[in-house]
């Protein structure tokens, strides 16, 4: 199986501008960039899908450059349904290091920054070294244009494809860059980069496309789209990013391990066999957490996570640290208590609504402390029941939890 053949199997081919660009990827040596702009100060999982892509033309012998858009992210690209808000050059710089020390350790790649060849472009050089080699109609077919006509769409939006293609054409004059990659979404960008070369130089450059990785409902991962999952371990810890992938859907853990990992072709069959057969053993969302964990935080940090799984859920709680379960269970409702008879403390801290649904409750077996569960109503919640004399987690039904921090 060649590295192309490979490739769209693991479902990473959405779309090429040209035939001719199987055989260059087979053969190696091609210098490429992929491109994001610093609008947050860490990559996610959904940027994952694209990096990793470009890892494994890094191991296939091509040469990456990640380029983070000073420039561009003053603009913003067209979002679908509405503009983007305007972040200030500080907060960009600041996430532009941020991103810049966060892909070199990860991925050791080149990184460079557009806005260093974009500041110096005056609007009259900008309007007749590049603009005029855009047709309006072109531009206004590109589907990331088309979408917004309806609702509106300013020219600083509007400009972003001539941007990104001034882009291409920048890496392609000085570091003999000859494809461009990214998700589905950036095909108009890409296309457009390709064009304005071809145009301005003669010279044949090539861009490739990648599905974007979406949960079985069909939306994104991604911090517009709900809570994300950074790579940053201090904005997900290990142990969320664990808890994320072992609860991923049935139906797309195979496509995650085949687009997120490194495994093999033969191990993620053979992981595929034992998923249908028995799903509930969950042996491929395990291999999935442990391969991306490992890959982006080390063994170390993959251990933890599962140590902490296991631990959570079970009467080993009692061996874990109360600043290790506040940081991973950050964002479940939390609230602060003094010692005090339980029944009042689930109404103080609005787990139950009154003290006749927490006496309920608690008679029904449907509440736990710590993993045991609480049957009498007349107990006091004390510092001893505490983790670490400060932390309780409070189970009510079977899926939800709080956190209780103990107050001396």
């Amino acid at each position: 199986m060649t590295i192309f053949e490979e490739l769209k199997w693991r479902g990473l081919i959405d779309n090429i501008t040209d035939p001719e660009l199987e055989e260059k990827i087979n053969k190696g040596g091609l210098t490429f960039y992929i491109g994001t702009d610093p609008t947050g100060d860490s990559l996610h999982i959904g940027h994952y899908s694209t990096f990793s892509m470009a890892f494994r033309l890094k191991k296939a012998g091509h040469n990456p450059i990640l380029l983070v858009g000073g420039g561009t992210g003053l603009i913003g690209d067209p979002k679908p349904s509405a503009e983007r808000p305007m972040i200030t050059r500080e907060e960009l710089d600041s996430n532009y290091k941020k991103l810049r020390k966060q892909v070199e350790d990860i991925f050791d790649f080149e990184v460079v920054n557009n806005y260093d060849w974009m500041k110096n472009i005056n609007f009259i050089d900008y309007l007749r070294d590049y603009g005029k080699y855009f047709n309006l109609n072109y531009m206004l077919n590109k589907e990331t244009v088309k979408s917004r006509l309806d609702i509106g769409i300013t020219y600083t939006e509007f400009s972003y494809m001539i941007l990104q293609s001034l882009d291409f054409l920048h890496l392609h004059e000085t570091k003999k860059c000859t494809l461009q990659i990214g998700g589905s979404d950036q095909w108009g960008n890409i296309t457009s980069g390709v064009e304005l070369i071809r145009k301005k130089t003669g010279d044949v450059v090539y861009g490739l496309t990648m599905p974007l990785i979406t949960k079985a409902d069909g939306t994104k991962f991604g911090k517009s789209e709900g809570k994300a999952i950074w790579l940053d371990k201090t904005k997900t810890t290990s142990y969320e990013m664990y808890q994320f992938f072992l609860n991923s859907e049935d139906s797309k853990v195979i496509e995650y391990l085949k687009m997120l990992t490194f495994l093999s072709v033969d191990e993620i069959k053979e992981l595929e066999k034992k998923h249908f057969e028995h799903p509930e053993y969950r042996e491929a969302h395990k291999a999935l957490a442990e391969s991306v964990i490992t890959f982006l935080h080390g063994e170390e940090e993959y251990e933890k996570a599962v140590n902490m799984s296991e631990a959570l859920f079970s009467d080993k709680i009692f061996t874990l640290k109360a600043d290790d379960i506040i940081d991973n269970f950050k964002d479940v409702p939390t609230f602060t208590f003094k010692e005090n008879l339980f029944v009042d403390i689930l109404v103080e801290s609005h787990i139950c609504s009154s003290k006749r649904e927490a006496r309920e409750m608690i008679t029904s077996g449907a509440i736990s402390v710590n993993n045991i569960k609480m049957t009498d109503v007349e107990v006091k919640l004390e510092k001893e029941n505490c983790v670490d004399s400060k932390v309780v987690i409070i189970r009510k039904g079977k899926k939800k939890y709080y956190l209780g921090i103990y107050e001396d």
